[in-house]
Order: C-alpha cells, then structure tokens, then sequence
C-alpha cells in the first residue's frame, strides 16, 4: 500500500519535473536571443545587478515551503549556467588552481567559465585592464586575517570598478595520499591556514613537523610526491590532486570568512540595494578624520567598513577604504562624496555593486 502511494506521488514529480525542463529549456532560447543582441551591440555578458533583482523578486514572492536560501541557491545555479551559455566568461584570479580565490571565481562564475590563474594580484588587474579576460577576482579581506593589503594597493594605482562581490566560508580540509590518520608525520600548509587550524594541529598532531607553503596548492601538490605527510587545503584541491580526506572543515573558528571583490572595466549597474566602496586621504590637521565622517552621518549614510593604511608615499600619510550603503549616483551619496572632497587630499569611488 506504501509503495503504491509512493509511485503515485513520484508520478506527480515526473510530471513536474518535465514540464520544469520545458520551462528551462525556453529560458535557454531567450538567453541565446539576448546573446545575439548583446553580441551585436557589445554588451556585458555578465550582470550582477540584473541577476541580483531576479533573485530578491523571486524570494519576495516565494510562499513555501522552499526557504529563501535554498530557492537562491537554485535560481543562482541556473543564472550561471544560463550565462556560459551566452558566450565562456574569461575570469582571472590569484593562483595556482585549488586556492580559496580559485573557489571563488568557480562559485561566482560557474565551472562553464575559462577560469585563468595568475601569479599574483597585479596580474589579475592587468589582465583586466587590457581586456584580455573579462573580470578579475580579488581577495580584499578574511575575517580573522583582516585586510589584503595588496589589493587596496592595486585600486590605489587602477581605474578599474568593483561590480560585485562574494562572501566565501573558508573551510580548510586534511588532505593525503595516506588513508589513515596516524600516519601523518609532516603538515604542509600557507601560515594563514596553518594559523587557522592551531588548535586543531595542537590537539591532533603535538609531535608533527609544520611546513609553511606558497599556498594551499602548492602543499597540495608537494603532499601526492612525500610519504607520510599531508596538506591543509580547500576541497577544491582534494579534487584537482586527488588526494584523501583526512579531517573535514578543521578550522578553529567557524565563522571563518573571505571577502572577494569581481573588477572590471566599467561600473556596475544600480539595484536598489547597493553597496559602494571609496579610497580616500585626508588633510593633516587636528580633527581631519572627525570631519571627514560628518557627512556619512549628516546624509544618513550608513558606513558598513572603515579600513587604513600607509600610503607608502609620505611618512604617516594614511589611506582610507571605506565601504557605505547606497549607489553613487543617488542624491544623498553624492551630496556626502561632494562634502568629503573638501576635507580629503584624494578621493576615488571603486565602484558601487549589490550588496550581500
């Protein structure tokens, strides 16, 4: 009697899952009509705003019992691929593959994407700037490590934009050749994973030789060549170098997260739920900080994130990455930026992008 009203419900979920193909395939058609309109007329192949929009609509009228983020996740998988299907979006990020920036770029742009590794940050912006990939993803903060300093110094000297971002949950994994724990004599690692799991090594390994790596990767692919080693990395390197899984998500903290900033050479479009980023020096005098903030608060703009650092142009100079809500065309953001340029030496806007 079960397994007859089983069958029946599964009948029901057939039917649903055909005409949902159906439904898929002539999105699809659409797409490729858009891609020969946006072919012919030079148009970004990638929209963060519009997909974002599509996104919260469909969450705004979703009645249940799907939660809201899991119809994201859904709707966010089908834009990718829907979007590989328009034209193979190139993408540069740091590499080697197997890294943190290389998850990311694959979570952002999807596995259909030409994903291009890089040997450093300033290669990713290059390779932006002179249209030989279509965006870049950088690193801009961990939530334990604190700010990428590098990137900060790239958009000091780039005019490229931020058009998006991604939060990624770092998870750091114990991979091997060797198929039990107990044989592990040596941890491969980059210091700031290594950082990340002191505890866990402590606990687990207190006798184990630490190795410092150039990055995740690299311990990866150094741990398939030495016997009785292993190598802290993501899952995404377990793959690529077909490695065990010792120990799952060893991280000492949960809440571990990295913040990734997609550039290009244009700036993004506005959604109504924005977010913008600025660089910007201020006068050497008493109060210069002080005055500079006044505006956020006078035009109620809520500043999300205030960041300094040296300029390493001027002893003591520092410069500012500020993060606040809003697009920088709207009227009490410009209103706010117009004020700030009366109390900064430098200001630049890095972009404006929906906010997560």
């Amino acid at each position: 009697m079960n397994n007859e009203k089983i069958n029946q419900i599964r009948e029901k979920i057939d039917r649903i899952d055909k005409e949902f193909l159906k439904l898929l395939n002539e999105r699809v058609l659409l797409i490729e009509q858009i891609a020969e309109i946006k072919k012919s007329s030079k148009l970004s192949y990638y929209d963060p705003a519009r997909e974002k929009i599509i996104i919260e609509r469909l969450k705004k009228i979703n009645t249940g019992p799907l939660k809201s983020e899991d119809l994201e996740e859904i709707i966010y998988t089908i834009i990718k691929v829907c979007r590989n299907l328009e034209k193979p979006i190139k993408v540069a990020y740091l590499g080697p593959e197997g890294t943190f920036s290389h998850l990311a770029a694959l979570e952002t742009f999807g596995k259909k994407a030409e994903i291009l590794p890089t040997r450093n940050i300033e290669e990713v912006f290059n390779l932006v700037e002179k249209k030989i990939v279509d965006y870049g993803i950088v690193p801009i903060e961990n939530s334990i490590e604190g700010i990428v300093t590098h990137t900060i110094d790239m958009f000091i000297e780039s005019d490229l934009k931020i058009i998006a971002e991604n939060l990624l949950r770092v998870h750091l994994y114990l991979l091997s050749n060797e198929k039990n724990i107990k044989n592990i004599k040596k941890i491969y690692s980059l210091s700031q994973p290594l950082a990340q799991c002191k505890l866990y090594i402590e606990e687990n390994f207190p006798d184990v030789e630490i190795i410092e790596t150039e990055s995740t990767s690299a311990a990866a692919k150094k741990v398939r060549q030495i016997k009785n080693s292993a190598a802290i990395a993501s899952s995404v390197a377990a793959e690529l170098y077909d490695l065990n899984i010792l120990a799952e998500k060893i991280e000492d903290n949960p809440h571990n997260f990295t913040r990734f900033l997609v550039i290009s050479t244009e700036f993004g479009k506005e959604t109504g739920n924005d977010k913008t980023s600025i660089l910007f020096t201020i006068k050497d005098k008493i109060g210069a900080l002080h005055d500079i903030l006044v505006p956020f608060k006078k035009y109620n703009i809520n500043l999300t994130k205030i960041e300094s650092r040296p300029t390493k142009k001027k002893p003591w100079e520092y410069i500012f990455f500020v993060d606040f809500e809003g697009y920088f065309t709207q009227q009490d953001v410009q209103n706010t930026l117009k004020e700030l340029e009366e109390n900064a030496i430098f200001i630049k806007i890095l972009g404006s992008y929906p906010k997560i």
